[in-house]
C-alpha cells in the first residue's frame, strides 16, 4: 500500500480522485468505484501497488496488437480492479474480485523484478493487461520507466477510461513518452450501451483514443460484437467511421467474437456471419487494416496489403505463419504497411 498520485485532499477528509474519467468523491474509509483505491483520514492509498494477481509471456498478437512489433514477446502483468462493470468481463475472476467477493490475492513484485523478468524471458514489451492498468497507474507507471532504463517497449490494454492527467503524466512527459503503443476496446457507439452494460460513458473514451492518437503512441482499437447490443449495420458502420475519420485510416480494428459470460450468459455467441459483416463494413467504411478476433483460423487473422490486396502476413491464432514485409513495406507491391517494427 502506497500513496496514491493525481488526487485533491477536500475539506472534511475528503478526497476527490484524478485516475480516470470517473473523478471520485471518496469519503473517509471509503473507495472509489474501482474498489482498490481507500481514503485513510483524508489520504487516498493504492491498495494494489506491487501486488501482482497475473504475470506471463504472451505473444504480442494475444494483446491484441499486430502491427506493433509482430512476432514478439510481451511480459504481461496485471492486479486486480477495474474503473469499470462490464456484464461480459472475460476476466472478472480478477478485475471484479474485489467488487465481487471482497477479494485481493496476487504476490509481491517490485517494478524492478518484473523488468529483470522480462529481459529474461527476451520480451520486447511489458503489456499492462488482463485487468485495466488505469485502477494501478502508480504501479504501472513505476513500471514503465523502469522499462525505459532496459529498453523495452510498454504497452496498455486499456479500456480507455483513464483521465487526461494521466495520459498527460505517461504520454506527453518532459523528456520521452512512457507508451509505446495501446490496444483500446471501444465497446459501443452508444452511450447507453456504457451506462447499462459497463457502468460508464462512452465520451471519455472518444476524448482518449483521440488523444492517444494525436499525441503518436501506436493504436489499435478492439470491439467485443455481442449480439443484439452492439451489431446492428448501423452501429458497426459508426464505429468504422469513427476510426476512418477521428483516428486515421491506418489504424487498426479488431472485431472479436462474444462468449456467454459473467453476468451476460443469456446470449448466444456471435455468429460467424456477424462478424464478417463487420470485417466487410470496417473495410467498406475505408479502413485499412481489418481483423476478426476470438475465431482461431479465420480469414480475418491475416493483414491485406492496402494496395495490392495480397496477404503480407498470415496468422494462425497468435501465430504468424508467412510474413512478407520487409522495411515496413509490401513485399509484394512495395506499399508502406502502417505499424512499428515491421
Amino acid at each position: 500500500m502506497i500513496e496514491a498520485r493525481l488526487f485533491e485532499k477536500l475539506t472534511d477528509q475528503q478526497v476527490r480522485c484524478h485516475v480516470c474519467a470517473h473523478h471520485c468523491l471518496i469519503r473517509p474509509g471509503s473507495r472509489g468505484v474501482c474498489q482498490v483505491r481507500e481514503n485513510r483520514s483524508g489520504t487516498l492509498y493504492s491498495l494494489v501497488y506491487g501486488q501482482v494477481i497475473s504475470a506471463a509471456v504472451d505473444p504480442i498478437e494475444k494483446k491484441p496488437l499486430f502491427h506493433f512489433k509482430p512476432g514478439s514477446k510481451a511480459y504481461s502483468v496485471a492486479t486486480v480492479g477495474c474503473n469499470l462493470s462490464c456484464s461480459f468481463c472475460q476476466n472478472a475472476d480478477i478485475s471484479q474480485a474485489q467488487r465481487d467477493r471482497n477479494s485481493w490475492g496476487g504476490y509481491e513484485m517490485s517494478p524492478a523484478l518484473i523488468v529483470r523478468n522480462a529481459l529474461e524471458q527476451r520480451c520486447a514489451s511489458i503489456a499492462y493487461t488482463y485487468t485495466e492498468p488505469t485502477v494501478f497507474y502508480e504501479y504501472a507507471f513505476d513500471i514503465s520507466t523502469a522499462a525505459r532504463d532496459g529498453t523495452i517497449a510498454n504497452v496498455w490494454v486499456s479500456n480507455g477510461y483513464m483521465s487526461e492527467q494521466v495520459l498527460d503524466s505517461l504520454v506527453n512527459p518532459p523528456d520521452v513518452n512512457l507508451i509505446d503503443a495501446a490496444n483500446i476496446d471501444l465497446k459501443a457507439f452508444q452511450n447507453s450501451f456504457y451506462r447499462t452494460q459497463c457502468g460508464a460513458s462512452l465520451q471519455p473514451v472518444l476524448d482518449n483514443l483521440i488523444r492517444l492518437k494525436k499525441l503518436g503512441v501506436w493504436l489499435e482499437v478492439t470491439t467485443l460484437v455481442i449480439p443484439g447490443l452492439n451489431d446492428s449495420e448501423e452501429e458497426l458502420r459508426e464505429l468504422a467511421r469513427f476510426i476512418k475519420h477521428d483516428l486515421g485510416s491506418e489504424t487498426p480494428w479488431h472485431v472479436s467474437r462474444f462468449h456467454p459470460t459473467y453476468h451476460l450468459l443469456d446470449r448466444e455467441r456471435t455468429p460467424v456471419e456477424t462478424l464478417h459483416k463487420a470485417y466487410d463494413i470496417g473495410l467498406a467504411e475505408g479502413l485499412d487494416y481489418v481483423y476478426v478476433g476470438n475465431l482461431p483460423g479465420d480469414k480475418g487473422e491475416h493483414t491485406i496489403c492496402p494496395g495490392c490486396k495480397k496477404i503480407v502476413v498470415q496468422r494462425s491464432g497468435y501465430t504468424i505463419r508467412q510474413y512478407q514485409i520487409k522495411n515496413s513495406k509490401c513485399a509484394y507491391c512495395g506499399r508502406e504497411i502502417a505499424g512499428v517494427g515491421l
